[in-house]
């Protein structure tokens, strides 16, 4: 009688609905949460603490549902069935025929999410087998939930440990390892993560197990290597990530004259342990040696290092520091392809980021020269291929011949981290954002800790609009590497184009580096705060690394916020020095087209600022007709942009809008532009009040950012 007194009464007081409800509301958190943590690479942790959270809150949901009710006056406590001031039971009826309601709505979305499950495995396994051009098989877009299983076949080689006396042979060791990496990667049966993302851990780590599940391999690589004076000895350690047990192992006493060698019968054991099947080329590249000057070999080696460090943040004094050494190696030893083809890569890559303060024609032509040496050299060595492909996209803008010769490279080499990335570049400024994506995210797939590629493909996805895809892979590059100065930029750049959200824009922009306070000096001008904007701006160094080739001129930033601020006898004694400057720049540019429509757009600012309205449109015709001829979505987007902007400050709504309607719906305008910044950005002042820009910004109304600047009522902008 007890029993079915209790039953009565926690129906009457809907205890099982509740229980019901929230047990499928908890399966459905813990389903979804299984699957986002590892999609946005968060801690595994997390997951285990959404598990925690719902079992836990399971009895404190029965306590509160014995004990509370809902009522038309709100949550009131519950009073017993015979007590004189408990509900009518009719409404008790109503409240339970809404948690009905509510079980119902649950349970729908409980089986749509069962059916995506069932069904997501499929659709990436479509997307897998989607071809992407000149490469091999696209990687799954998504990340399955839960870890991924470690193909039996892979490896990934720890930073080796510097056992030498001598602190300043860390060069030398940091070489030793990349040798062994590059001759693994040889071996297309292998899937080898590049040291990109091994570089952050030590030597000889503690929990195998955790490194082997971020990286997804099964087996790593630990070294050692002590050199004091002629002598070498390498130690190398093949070791399960899973269960930490030893493989192989092996020690290698050598001289200088003989130890380039070693990373090839490294990697040939490591084969054999794993049970990798080595093609009749890939057993030719592990036979292969370095140079047989052994001077030349260990420059060589001291230039990767440099070059390597400026691969991490596009540092061009650290590439800079690289090619002298490349050069004297090369002067020894003048058959040394990879040499050669390294020289060449540097050099393409100091160019494209304006030369640090070298010759940028004089490094297009050599690259070019070096390339074709190499490939004369060596045409088996992917590396050479990888040289002419970053020759033909730096120095020629010649995309048809750069993915060839990076798929030349791929077939080399199919594990080749750079050539899959390079190949996205590629792809991008084709307009292939979809085949670029999934290029890059190959690269990442084989390299899913470094904080390069993740950088690419948060700029990539940025490209194509994409904005919750940036804001990921861009939080996931400063997860790897919180000092990445170019994520900060543009996580700064996305979340500003995303909503308009200037705040948020300067909090991620946050920092003294060059690259960050000019992403603050164009967040503060669109709040108008010319003034302030200004003084950071004066502060930054006028360097060739902080204004680069495809910087503005630091003075014509200034002439521009002077203009702003109403000082037009100071602004336009800088728009005449910037002028100066940008014809400068001219030469740098070189042959190709979207460089050389990049100056020009400087010139005709410039020009426009002296109030030479016919030179300035002469110099913005050849800026657009360079852009046509280019036929680059990444930059060329841009340039036309400022076009529009230029005819925005002309006042000429005629000319700015249509113009900018036509960007806007580019696809690879997201790098730089979005709908948001019409309401932001002051080059479109003298025009907002038109007919037509009014048009345009009811077009765009969801886009409106929250908080609209207003411009300046005078020419002070504080």
């Amino acid at each position: 009688m007890a029993r079915s007194r209790l039953i009565r009464e926690l129906r009457r007081r809907h205890v099982f609905r509740v229980a019901i409800a929230y047990a499928v509301v908890g399966w459905v958190l813990i389903e979804v949460g299984s699957t986002i943590v590892p999609a946005l690479h968060l801690p595994d942790s997390l997951t285990t603490a959404i598990v925690v959270l719902v079992l836990l809150g399971f009895p404190v949901a029965l306590v509160l549902a014995w004990a509370y009710e809902l009522t038309p006056d709100g949550v009131r406590r519950t009073e017993p069935a015979h007590s004189p001031d408990a509900r009518p039971p009719e409404q008790h009826r109503q409240v339970g025929r809404r948690l009905d309601y509510v079980i119902i709505a649950v349970l729908l979305v409980a089986v749509m999410v069962l059916a995506w499950r069932q069904f997501a495995p499929h659709r990436q396994g479509q997307a897998a087998a989607t071809p992407v051009p000149a490469a091999a098989p696209a990687a799954p877009t998504h990340a399955p939930a839960g870890p991924p299983v470690a193909p039996a076949r892979s490896i990934a080689v720890l930073p080796f440990e510097n056992l030498s006396a001598d602190e300043q042979n860390e060069y030398f060791v940091a070489g030793m390892q990349a040798l062994i990496l590059t001759k693994l990667a040889d071996i297309g049966d292998l899937k080898v993560i590049s040291r990109a993302s091994t570089v952050h851990y030590g030597s000889h780590p503690q929990d195998l197990a955790a490194i082997g599940r971020q990286l997804g391999v099964s087996t790593l690589l630990e070294g050692s290597v002590q050199k004091a004076g002629n002598e070498v000895l390498v130690n190398v350690q093949l070791v399960d990530a899973g269960t930490s047990a030893h493989i192989w192992a092996e020690s290698y006493q050598r001289t200088l004259d003989d130890v380039f060698g070693v990373e090839g019968e490294v990697a040939e054991k490591v084969a054999a342990a794993l049970n990798a099947e080595l093609s009749p080329q890939a057993a030719t590249q592990l036979a292969t040696a370095l140079s047989h000057d052994r001077t030349a070999n260990d420059l060589f080696l001291r230039a990767e290092y440099f070059a390597n460090r400026g691969d991490i943040d596009y540092d061009a004094a650290q590439w800079k520091q690289a090619l002298p050494l490349y050069r004297k190696a090369l002067a020894g030893a003048p058959g040394f392809a990879l040499a050669r083809a390294r020289l060449s890569s540097v050099e393409s890559r100091l160019a494209w980021f304006g030369g640090g303060g070298e010759d940028v024609a004089r490094l297009i032509a050599d690259a070019r020269a070096q390339a074709a040496q190499a490939l004369e050299l060596a045409p088996g060595l992917p590396e050479a291929h990888i040289a002419l492909g970053y020759s033909s996209y730096y120095g020629r803008g010649d995309y048809a011949t750069a993915l060839k010769a990076f798929a030349a490279a791929l077939a080399l080499r199919p594990n080749d981290v750079g050539a899959l990335a390079a190949q996205g570049l590629v792809l991008r400024r084709q307009g292939s954002f979809d085949a670029a994506i999934a290029s890059l995210q190959q690269a990442q797939a084989r390299d899913p800790r470094n904080t390069g590629v993740a950088f690419e493909l948060g700029v990539t996805s940025m490209m194509a609009s994409r904005w919750f895809e940036a804001e990921t892979a861009l939080r996931h590059a400063l997860a790897l590497d919180p000092a990445n100065v170019q994520a900060k930029s543009y996580l700064s750049q996305t979340l500003l184009q995303a909503r308009g959200d200037i705040p948020a824009a300067l909090a991620a922009a946050a920092g003294d580096d060059p690259p960050l306070r000019l992403q603050r000096v164009g967040l503060l001008t669109y709040q108008r705060r010319y003034r302030e904007a200004l003084a950071l701006l004066d502060g930054i160094p006028d360097t060739p690394d902080n204004f680069d080739f495809n910087t503005r001129p630091k003075v014509l930033w200034q002439a521009d916020l002077s203009r702003l601020l109403g000082e037009r006898e100071k602004a336009r004694a800088l728009y005449a020095e910037a002028l100066s400057q940008a014809r400068a720049r001219m030469p740098a540019a070189g042959d190709v087209a979207i460089r050389q429509a990049v100056v020009w757009n400087f010139i005709a600012d410039a020009e426009l600022g002296l109030g030479h309205a016919h030179q300035a449109s002469a110099a913005l015709a050849r800026s657009r007709a360079l852009v046509d001829e280019a036929h680059d979505q990444v930059n060329g987007p841009a340039q036309l942009e400022l076009h529009a902007a230029f005819h925005g400050k002309a006042g000429r709504a005629d000319l700015a809008v249509p113009l900018l309607e036509r960007v806007l719906a580019m696809p690879g305008i997201g790098n730089t532009y979005s709908p948001a910044m019409l309401w932001l950005d002051s080059a479109w002042d003298p025009i907002r009040r038109s007919p037509a820009f009014q048009a345009l910004l009811r077009k765009h109304a969801a886009d409106e950012p929250v908080t609209v600047p207003v411009a300046p009522a005078t020419g002070d902008g504080d």
